[in-house]
């Protein structure tokens, strides 16, 4: 009851349903208006006549689809009507946002007319780059998606057939490899005669299951050939020369059941009579034909999935659909052929048989995702799937012949889709790619832990940098052994080490008038600090920079850093800065998680600190000291402060673009710093320095958890070399983050 009441306030709350339309170009003035409609819109009208092809180019053609149904078959509910299956199609609209950054028109026809719905979608031809049929009945679904691929040259999909099979396929490729079956010796009992199985039939004898091993059953039994009652042309297809005619005959000594029906149609004692590892996938909702707990009391052999979100492996279309159009629309596909729906079947199998980073098990209340019985499907919430299906897709259509507009570079395509998911990934990848320019050794201090372990492989997979690790030399191939992961690179067990003792007269070297010995420095590198080993790894040459903290607090890692490498000459101190990116845009905060109570000098330092960290990421600086004042409007010993610090910088770094001392909004808002005609910034700024560390790590907090941004540092600042530090809790793309930017900070220094 609490699930149903929550479902409705889900859907009224607030603005009424799920969808909304949200302009793409400013509309604020008077000229905003003559170019967004009369007089101005008149020009592209003009260019699309010439030339119908422009209309991708100066409309939303290209990324618009239209989700198109009849409401006979909404969900597992039936005929509601086109009214009642409209909260399942605004739910389609926000699920091809979500995961593919594509537009969506929901249009509910009130006919149970194929023709008309034909016409219908027909008509829409100019409108859309794509339409995606959605709970339409069958038989007529068939037809109406056959006719419009044949009379439209716009990619024409009803989901409820093609999206189940191109799930359910790729998973059953992986279950198949798990039991050492080979698809061409199997047979496979399909249960349902509706859209999805039809599809699944035929994609599954696309991938090799023999025809006549294939077994639909319907509620009248089993479809053989010489049938008559209950048939129809699209049944004909699956009839089999078969001595089966019910589908508990079929399920004795079956491979794979496929259920595409009703609640409770597999019953356990069908179990039991499968053949040895059987696979079955009960697809049926919102209840499947038999649950992983009642096929799993009859034998454990049993490799299960279902429709459900409660249950391993669910069969989910939004692992398909949002991509498949990604990558038809970006190639202007004339539409969907079958080599394009393979291409989606082997890339979703190949993407569950990769390592599941750490960011999806997060998403799933950190379960661990690995290649097995109860994963052979990636998640939903995986943001790798765009970034393997749909380039998939655009490839297989470019090889049939169907793409209209040809990618040259994939690779340059690749990154593209990563910009859609947000402001983060651009800036990530542009990061990243700094870093394989030129990948510099870091440093792992914590070598033993499972997550640096990991993020260690990425980074050597991906070319990023070049890890040491440095720990116990057994515990750390024993974690290797254990988590299944195959690591060549340097291991560094500083009691064993050859370095220990050269690192030791260094650091007694370092050290000798702040109360070290020459015998406590031999021990601290040897036993008591692994941080105070890879700083001399660092201050030696032998790494380029360190990464540490994922299992210490702050100053752990910080101290040995300091006593080791130490800060830059002339600085009063180093100080930390953490770049908040949002959905539009990147700010970088300091310092927030030093300095208790800077000076104006260490203001100032911070300020042009962070600017020369910022414009190594190729961002020009655009500082704000931040105050409670604006210019002046308060004397207070805290505004004079962050008033002096501007004009240290003023004095230090003349061609910085900084201002101050100026309120938080201010500094953001455009409208507010246009009051402020002499400000050099006549744009928001990018840098935001903060008066004290009270404000600046209250802030970046409230920015991170209420805000929505995502956080990525903290960076420090103001080492002779390259020291950063994680943090507790932190995941293994967070590791992999901030070691790209350790690198690009070396490449610098």
């Amino acid at each position: 009851m609490a699930k149903f009441k929550d479902s409705l306030e889900y859907h009224s709350s607030g603005r009424k349903g799920k969808i909304e339309v949200v302009s793409t170009k400013p509309c604020q003035t008077a000229e905003d208006l003559s170019l967004a409609y009369s007089p101005g819109v008149a020009q592209p009208c003009l260019e699309i006549h010439k030339n119908p092809d422009e209309a991708y180019k100066y409309t939303a053609k290209g990324n618009l689809v239209a989700v198109v149904s009849n409401g006979t078959a909404v969900l597992g509910l039936g005929n509601l009507g086109a009214l009642a299956g409209k909260p399942v199609m605004e739910g389609k609209g926000i699920l091809f946002k979500r995961f593919a950054d594509i537009d969506v028109f929901d249009i509910e026809l009130n006919t149970e007319d194929p023709d008309e719905i034909i016409k219908a979608c027909q008509l829409l031809e100019p409108t859309f780059g794509g339409i995606n049929l959605e709970d339409i009945k069958a038989p007529e679904c068939f037809y109406i998606e056959e006719t419009l691929k044949k009379t439209m040259n716009i990619p024409v999909f009803h989901d409820d057939q093609h999206g189940t099979a191109i799930i359910s396929s790729a998973a059953l490729i992986n279950a198949l490899m798990l039991v050492g079956k080979r698809m061409e010796d199997i047979r496979i009992v399909v249960n349902g005669a509706g859209a999805s199985a039809n599809s699944c039939a035929k994609l599954a004898i696309a991938l090799g299951v023999k025809p006549n091993n294939m077994i639909m059953c319907d509620t009248k039994g089993v479809i053989y050939k010489g049938r008559v009652e209950g048939m129809n042309p699209y049944k004909e297809l699956f009839a089999a020369d078969t001595p089966f005619r019910t589908l508990e005959e079929a399920a004795n000594g079956a491979d794979v059941l496929f259920g595409l029906s009703a609640k409770g149609a597999f019953t356990p004692e069908m179990v039991a009579s499968m053949a040895p590892n059987p696979i079955i996938f009960a697809m049926a909702n919102p209840d499947p034909e038999i649950t992983p707990e009642e096929a799993h009391a009859v034998r454990s052999d049993v490799i299960m999935a279902t429709g459900r979100s409660d249950y391993p492996n669910q069969v989910n279309n939004v692992l398909g659909f949002p991509f498949i159009f990604r990558g038809a629309l970006d190639v202007r596909a004339s539409c969907i052929n079958e080599d394009m729906k393979l291409a989606a079947v082997h890339a979703l199998a190949k993407l569950a048989r990769e390592e599941c980073p750490d960011s999806v098990s997060k998403a799933y209340g950190n379960e661990k995702f690995v290649f097995g019985p109860r994963y052979i499907i990636p998640k939903p919430f995986d943001p790798r799937v765009l970034l393997h299906v749909a380039p998939a897709i655009a490839q297989a259509a470019m090889d049939s012949g169907v793409a209209r507009q040809p990618i040259d570079d994939m690779a340059k395509y690749v990154e593209n889709l990563e910009f859609t998911q947000g402001k983060s990934k651009e800036i990530m990848r542009m990061i990243i790619n700094k870093a394989k320019s030129d990948p510099k050794k870091i440093v792992f201090p914590e070598g033993e832990t499972e997550k640096i372990l990991r993020a260690a492989k990425e980074l050597v997979e991906e070319g990023i940098a070049k890890p040491i690790l440095v720990g116990d030399r057994k515990k750390i191939l024993k974690k290797l052994e254990e988590i299944n992961i195959e690591l060549d690179v340097p291991i560094i067990d500083p009691p064993e080490s050859d370095l220990t003792d050269a690192y030791s007269e260094e650091l007694y070297r370092l050290r000798q008038r702040k109360g070290l010995t020459l015998s406590e420095s031999l021990r601290i590198l040897r036993r008591k600090s692994r941080t105070h080993f890879g700083s001399m790894m660092v201050h030696m040459g032998d790494a380029d920079a360190l990464l540490g903290g994922i299992d210490t607090h702050y100053p752990e890692t910080i101290r040995p850093a300091l006593e080791v490498i130490g800060k830059q000459k002339g600085l009063s101190s180093v100080h930390g800065l953490y770049m908040m990116v949002f959905q539009k845009g990147v700010y970088f905060l300091a310092d927030t998680t030093v300095t208790i109570d800077p000076t104006a000098e260490e203001l100032a330092e911070t300020a042009i600190l962070a600017a020369e960290k910022v414009r190594m990421l190729d961002i020009e600086p655009r500082v704000a000291m931040l105050s409670f004042s604006n210019f002046g409007s308060v004397n207070h010993p805290q505004t004079l402060k962050v008033k002096r610090a501007v004009e240290i910088v003023k004095e230090r770094a003349p061609d910085l673009i900084v201002e101050g001392e100026m309120q938080a909004d201010t500094a953001v808002v455009t409208e507010l710093l246009e009051g402020f005609t002499f400000s050099k910034l006549s744009t928001p700024a990018n840098i935001l320095i903060f008066p004290d560390l009270n404000s600046g790590n209250i802030c970046y907090k409230l920015l991170h958890h209420l805000g929505g941004a995502e956080a990525i540092g903290p960076i420090l600042m103001g080492m002779n070399k390259p020291v950063h530090v994680l943090q507790r809790g932190d995941s293994i793309d967070d590791i992999v983050k901030m070691a790209a930017l350790a690198v690009v900070d070396a490449q610098t220094t």
